[in-house]
């Protein structure tokens, strides 16, 4: 009986090193199938976007000197554009996972959640890099000396990268299900830069518009953002737990309905 028990404890151990084992070996082939087997290829996935919101950061400072907030519009468009381009990423990643790893997933010890989770830990790491490389650059060059509140910082970035997550795996779902869903999801989304108060804030907005720009959950996660890096600034319409929301119930209807169906995804595909 002892010897049972000994031996069913143990099962449940193998099992998650062998989960493990799978994410690694799925991060490292992403890295060398995406990023080129050079140890230089996985550079250009942190170089790329740091140039782009750089550059766009660059442009639109000296063109609009004077923020809603604080003295660097540099550093206003940061804390607006970074969050939302953490959430972009994941989401566009987590969405194609299915496609990206389908002749692994043919083999019965690579789950597609293996497949989702070492996309999302790769693509979280670099988005942390990116963030911190910029956020660094924009303070450093902007010069401006700030009171972080680094548990607010953390939250709204992580917030963004699990409502990427969860939107991911939903849209994984109906991409493969329904592949018109795909064009009209880019469609759908295009203005999300402009109604994620990435350019201004929440506060000045007409009251007529706060409440439409309230439901989506990325103002929410910019503002929580300004609020980390800005002292005087307080975002009083974030709701931490309407996020929330938004990241685990769609997060639960991919999970179950791929468990249910990636079977028949895998052979129509």
């Amino acid at each position: 009986m002892a010897e049972t028990l000994k031996n069913s404890n143990r099962i449940p151990a193998k099992l998650r090193f062998q989960t493990f084992r799978t994410i690694y070996a799925l991060i490292m082939r992403e890295m060398t199938t995406t990023h080129g087997r050079s140890p230089g290829g996985y550079i250009w996935a942190v170089v790329e976007p740091v140039a782009g919101i750089a550059l766009m950061t660059l442009i639109f400072g000296l063109y609009l000197r004077s923020p809603p907030i604080g003295t660097s519009f540099g550093l206003f468009y940061a804390t607006g554009l970074v969050p939302f381009s953490i959430y972009v990423d994941l989401q566009n990643k987590t969405a194609q996972t299915i496609r990206f790893s389908r002749p692994l997933l043919m083999y019965p010890k690579v789950t597609f959640l293996d497949a989702v989770f070492a996309r999302f830990i790769l693509n979280s790491i670099t988005q942390l890099l990116v963030f911190y490389i910029v956020m660094t650059g924009v303070i450093f060059i902007s010069g401006v000396s700030l009171q972080y509140d680094f548990g607010k910082i953390a939250l709204s970035f992580g917030l963004a990268a699990a409502l990427g997550l969860s939107i991911g795996s939903i849209n994984s779902l109906l991409f493969a299900f329904f592949p018109i869903w795909e064009r009209v999801w880019a469609v759908v989304t295009r203005p999300l830069l402009l109604v994620s108060c990435t350019f201004y804030l929440f506060e000045k907005l007409p009251e007529s518009v706060q409440p439409f720009l309230w439901f989506n959950p990325l103002s929410h996660i910019v503002g929580l953002m300004r609020d980390g890096f800005y002292a005087s600034y307080s975002a009083g319409y974030v709701s931490v737990a309407y996020v929330g929301l938004w990241c685990i119930i769609p997060l639960s209807f991919g999970v179950y309905f791929l468990r249910v169906y990636h079977k028949k995804i895998l052979n129509e595909l």
